[in-house]
């Protein structure tokens, strides 16, 4: 994995050379704004679009559960993501969200007779 060199900062993880521009890709690949990509991702509630900015620009890098959700959307390992050796595919084909678990629902019972 190609990593970036530079002085070490506060964060002791080396960044991607190649992310930011794979998270362009992907935004695009959607046909989505920084914000439609907000609310498809389902992070409106944490993040505002500037966010999304910031990490295109490559200032910024997202959090491990963020780039899940990007590969998730994008029908990719996040080995992809995160690995400058390995390239998104010519063409992305999005992969729909998975459907979320209903919190604290719990299976019906089954009663014995």
């Amino acid at each position: 994995m190609k990593l970036s060199r530079g002085h070490m900062n506060s964060d002791p993880r080396e960044k991607t050379i190649h992310l930011a521009e794979k998270l362009i890709r992907i935004r695009t690949a959607l046909g989505l704004s920084q914000t439609e990509l907000l609310r498809h991702l389902d992070l409106t509630r944490y993040y505002h679009h500037t966010r999304i900015s910031l990490w295109e620009r490559g200032s910024r890098e997202p959090p491990i559960k963020v780039l899940l959700k990007y590969a998730r959307v994008a029908g990719i390992s996040t080995d992809v993501l995160i690995d400058d050796d390995l390239e998104l595919p010519k063409k992305l084909s999005p992969a729909s969200q998975p459907k979320k678990k209903a919190a604290g629902k719990k299976p019906p019972r089954v009663r014995q007779s």
